[in-house]
């Protein structure tokens, strides 16, 4: 390998946005695979996510979903290295901060933004301990680099290039409409310093024929100096696991046979739980804000959250309690998931203010058991067996993992919903009513093992089930996204941003 460059970290390059959603996280995974398949040592890494949806390490540490995926894209485990920085957010003025996967307390936007100096020489160390691992670094930045407000102490964007001295490439959702305002805009809104840092542009998301977008694209690099890299194609029906922000289905029309609502409430996190389901062909799920939008279902399920009480005040006020309670009398089902599993119980306590203020509330009453937060937030990957919820159900193998704070307990533990074994023994998760109508369990990605999906789909009234393998249909999507991008973008171009000369 030889490397001429002008960059000090030359063979780390960094992919920003002009936007939120621009298409940065699905860019990183593109770059990523199209690396690793060549066999290179190639790491994901992104200094700072605001996410609540997120993954647990092998080691038992907390990053970003987005860097997780992506790390499945490099062929590696996920590791609290490539998200030094996970902000959670449990209201509209704070965040639990999670350093190294680990978290170090809540605070108020302020209160962060003074400790972001700080913060800056985290996670250089961690990208820096990468580059001595890996051969390349393919880094995520956050929102734009274009925000004036949070350009004193960046660390997610330029001010994190500009420390470690990068490339970086700027892309733009020209499906969003305005994509040369988006690019040009965001360039002229960057100091001289870090203009001249910009290696190019990528437009993302495009239906039709490139060619028709040249005058443009001439328009821009007349006024920047700097090259249209590429123009990547808009996907039909991609599914590549969404950092935050609740994805829009891209799937075809199609006829479904059993019906799903996951309430979103403000607090809703790792809705991912629900891609195997959006994905089935014979399930319409369907995340919902509204309550008055509900025109009925044959399965709840409540999300997990990040502010348990907040979020069951929330969905009490907004009468999402009395709608279950008429959905149960009709024959339907329902289920809890972490957050949504302690809600469903008679009492959730949180005596040290865990996640807002000291108090107890009353739970929605349809699992006898209650919660009581308290304690470190549990950080694991689990493994066991599926208990079944019909007698004819096999006892499937299942994998998933947990984040929460708080333990439950109650008479419907008794009928729990896995076996697990793992660091800490021999253990039951969840629990069961008696009529077996309600069900919860604190395992997140439970929906992702085909043999447990089809049992839970048949408990809430499918039959004739088409088994779908969502973890292989998972990474078919990363495959094909990576071959989309290299159509449009060759790995000699890429080679060629990275300073990468393969012998």
């Amino acid at each position: 390998m030889t490397m001429t460059n002008r960059y000090r970290n030359g063979q780390t390059l960094m992919v920003q946005g002009t936007t939120s959603d621009a298409g940065k996280s699905v860019l990183v995974t593109a770059l990523c695979r199209m690396l690793a398949r060549q066999g290179i040592k190639v790491a994901p890494f992104k200094s700072q996510n605001m996410a609540l949806n997120s993954a647990v390490t092998p080691a038992g540490g907390e990053i970003g979903r987005a860097q997780a995926v992506q790390a499945e894209a490099c062929f590696l485990q996920p590791d609290v290295r490539m998200n030094p920085i996970l902000l959670k957010p449990n209201s509209d003025l704070g965040s639990q901060v999670i350093v190294r996967g680990k978290a170090i307390g809540n605070m108020k936007a302020a209160v962060y933004h003074n400790y972001k100096p700080e913060l800056l020489k985290d996670v250089v160390n961690a990208h820096d301990e990468l580059r001595q691992e890996f051969d390349m670094v393919i880094v995520e930045g956050a929102g734009s680099p274009a925000e004036i407000n949070l350009r004193e102490h960046d660390l997610a964007n330029m001010g994190f290039a500009e420390a470690i001295d990068c490339p970086v490439i700027i892309v733009a959702d020209i499906d969003r409409g305005g994509v040369f305002a988006h690019l040009f805009g965001t360039y002229a809104l960057l100091s001289e310093s870090e203009q001249k840092r910009i290696e190019g542009f990528v437009i993302n998301r495009f239906r039709g024929d490139p060619a028709l977008l040249q005058g443009g694209l001439d328009w821009l690099e007349a006024k920047t100096g700097k090259p249209v890299l590429a123009v990547l194609p808009y996907i039909h029906n991609l599914h590549i696991e969404a950092e935050d922000a609740i994805a829009k289905q891209q799937l075809d029309s199609q006829a479904h046979q059993l019906k799903v609502i996951v309430p979103v409430y403000p607090r809703a996190s790792n809705h991912t739980d629900f891609d195997a389901l959006r994905m089935h062909p014979q399930v319409d799920c369907q995340l919902l804000r509204d309550v008055n939008a509900f025109q009925g279902a044959d399965l709840i399920i409540l999300p997990g959250s990040k502010n348990t009480r907040g979020d069951l005040a929330w969905l009490k006020q907004q009468g999402w309690d009395k709608l279950i309670q008429r959905h149960l009398r009709l024959g339907g089902k329902v289920m809890g998931i972490c957050g949504g599993y302690q809600m469903l119980g008679n009492w959730v306590h949180d005596p040290q203010g865990s996640e807002s203020t000291p108090g107890s509330c009353l739970g929605l009453k349809l699992l006898d058991i209650e919660t009581t937060l308290a304690g470190d937030k549990q950080l694991r990957n689990v493994q066991g067996r599926w208990a079944g919820l019909h007698e004819q159900d096999v006892e499937a193998a299942l994998s998933g993992y947990e984040i929460h704070v708080g333990v439950t307990e109650g008479a419907d533990t008794k009928r729990p919903l896995v076996h697990l074994h793992d660091e800490l023994g021999e253990r039951c998760d969840g629990a069961r009513n008696a009529d077996n109508t309600v069900m919860g369990t604190y395992i997140h990605g439970i929906l992702d093992e085909s043999c447990l999906l089809d049992s839970i789909l048949n408990w809430a009234g499918l039959s004739d089930i088409q088994s779908f393998d969502y973890q292989a249909h998972r990474a078919n999507e990363i495959e094909r996204l990576a071959d989309a991008t290299e159509a449009a973008l060759p790995l000699a171009n890429v080679y060629k941003l990275l300073h990468w000369s393969p012998t």
